[in-house]
């Protein structure tokens, strides 16, 4: 099976706040030249800053901007189940590839709580629904046996692990080695060449938005089988994670980092951390040493 790259590209905003959907089509015309998918409204796409309607407007700009030239998974996780399923539905209508849910947020949940929140949105849409993991964002993390619980429904197609945790992920890998149709798509960035060696069916990285051509390079050389290609690409991407993101917050960096390389992407809503002139020296250090700027 080909692996998949998809970007969890930013939203760009103008000097006001207000989304700017001409620079957020010019950054999917970038990652789609690149060979790379697209999610959108995820965690580097200010989901949590942006309305109901925000979200439907701009997964419509996306789509009309995509074409049907790559992939699109959009996320619909709110804290609420309700509100989650009315954005499901919209994007539903719009029509994606994927709908990623994000485990709600503010509320604790239990582990049946988690299910009966995936499962009433699976339930209630046609497009195939994603599992979103990121439990150092939402306090609300699901355990691989509650995964594999969620992929025998027939409309959860995979999960997106944004947890960090190598055996947490390979967890997640052996359910989708025992159940048939059940995908995985790895978060973290410096595991990206790894989890594809261990099943998975891509990557869904934020780091991409900055550095686009390494990450397809990295799943460009493991879908061709040069897998030295692969390691080398992987080689570069982790050391820039690791340079970037001892700056800040890492969707924080990889804004920023966007922003030094070109300005049109604007600075996130707040109440992001404000950029300074110090730590813009700093990132853009980081971007001039990997050749970005």
């Amino acid at each position: 099976m080909t692996k998949k790259a998809f970007v969890a590209i930013v939203t760009c905003f103008n000097d006001d706040e207000t989304i700017n959907y001409e620079a957020t089509r010019a950054q999917v015309r970038r990652q789609v030249a690149a060979g790379n998918n697209i999610m959108c409204a995820g965690t580097n796409g200010d989901f949590s800053a942006l309305t109901f309607g925000e979200k439907v407007k701009l997964l419509e700009e996306v789509v009309d901007e995509v074409g049907g030239k790559v992939d699109v998974i959009v996320n619909a996780g709110m804290p609420a189940t309700f509100e989650t399923l009315q954005l499901a539905k919209e994007f539903d209508r719009i029509g994606v590839t994927g709908i990623a849910v994000i485990t709600p947020f503010f509320i604790a949940c239990t582990q049946d709580g988690l299910i009966r929140h995936f499962s009433t949105v699976a339930d209630a849409v046609n497009t195939p629904v994603y599992l979103y993991d990121i439990p150092a964002r939402t306090q609300n993390h699901i355990e691989p046996e509650t995964a594999r619980k969620l992929a025998t429904h027939g409309n959860i197609a995979g999960i997106k692990d944004s947890g960090g945790a190598q055996e947490t992920l390979a967890a997640y890998l052996q359910v989708s080695k025992d159940i048939e149709g059940f995908e995985v798509y790895s978060g973290p960035d410096h595991l990206v060449l790894w989890s594809l060696q261990n099943g998975a069916a891509g990557c869904i990285s934020g780091l991409g938005n900055a550095m686009p051509d390494v990450l397809a390079g990295i799943v460009g050389g493991f879908n061709s089988g040069n897998i030295a290609e692969a390691e080398r690409q992987q080689e570069i991407y982790t050391a820039f994670r690791t340079d970037l993101y001892q700056h800040g917050f890492p969707p924080a960096m990889v804004k920023r980092a966007l922003y030094l390389q070109d300005s049109s992407v604007g600075a996130s809503r707040q109440p992001a951390l404000l950029p300074n002139a110090e730590q813009d020296a700093k990132i853009g250090e980081t971007l001039k040493k990997f050749g970005l700027l």
